[in-house]
């Protein structure tokens, strides 16, 4: 509140980005224990008991935490099979976890006083360069050195491969890049737009009503927005999987 008292803005939008060490681990920051890992660490637990709570009692006739257990598998099963196809059964169990990291570690990030991991690029940038590398191989392993026509669309007349190759080139090296950028940038526009409702709530006082319905709205546009962006991930995973196996 000192800003307030300052004339300044009461809230700082930036400060719930701020990567604090916890743990020392060593010299420098480089094995610290951060506020971000214990965050990574909370969702990890989440997601096990939420999935061992939902399966303890498992039944016929599941009950509400089964049927969402069930329907979550379910979804990303029906994604893996529309857009891998059959082959994509092995990759499964990481595509499935990747989706519950994303979807809960982004929901979990819209409790108050909690850290979003999601909203930093490092963190989203190692997800989708492993994404990358991983997919790479597994492109390189199905087809040879006969993956490099992925490079240049099947059909397309031969003369066209100097512009095409460059551009397709570009385009498939700006894959992690695009896939780390669009889940960071949502995540971080979407918690700075709540913390300034929030400031303008506190500066207004008894006539912030206004900001106030406006940032309910928000924060049920970001629950929605977090589902949203675990989902892009996720599906774009798949395409990029399905694009390594089948080429074009």
């Amino acid at each position: 509140m000192a800003a307030a008292k300052d004339g300044g803005f009461p809230v700082d939008p930036l400060h719930q980005f701020e990567i604090r060490t916890l743990i020392q681990i060593g010299e420098g920051d480089l094995l610290s224990f951060t506020n971000s890992s214990l965050w990574m660490l909370i969702t990890v637990a989440a997601v096990s008991l939420f999935f061992s709570l939902g399966s303890l009692r498992a039944r016929i006739v599941p009950s509400r935490l089964q049927s969402c257990n069930e329907i979550l598998y379910e979804m990303i099963s029906r994604m893996v099979r529309e857009n891998v196809g059959s082959e994509g059964r092995r990759w499964f169990p990481f595509i499935f976890t990747l989706f519950l990291l994303l979807l809960f570690g982004n929901l979990l990030g819209l409790i108050p006083g909690s850290f979003t991991f999601t909203s930093h690029l490092a963190v989203t940038f190692a997800l989708a360069a492993t994404i990358f590398v991983g997919v790479t191989i597994i492109g390189f392993v199905y087809h040879g050195l006969g993956y490099f026509r992925i490079l240049f669309p099947e059909g397309a007349p031969l003369w066209t491969a100097v512009i095409l190759v460059p551009i397709e080139l570009i385009s498939y090296l700006s894959r992690p890049i695009s896939l780390s950028m669009r889940l960071f940038a949502n995540m971080m526009a979407g918690h700075i737009l709540l913390k300034v409702f929030a400031g303008f709530i506190i500066l207004m006082g008894v006539a912030g009503i206004l900001p106030l319905a406006v940032l309910i709205g928000i924060t049920a546009l970001e629950f929605l927005v977090a589902v949203l962006q675990a989902y892009i991930f996720t599906i774009l995973t798949c395409v990029y999987l399905h694009d390594a196996i089948h080429l074009h």
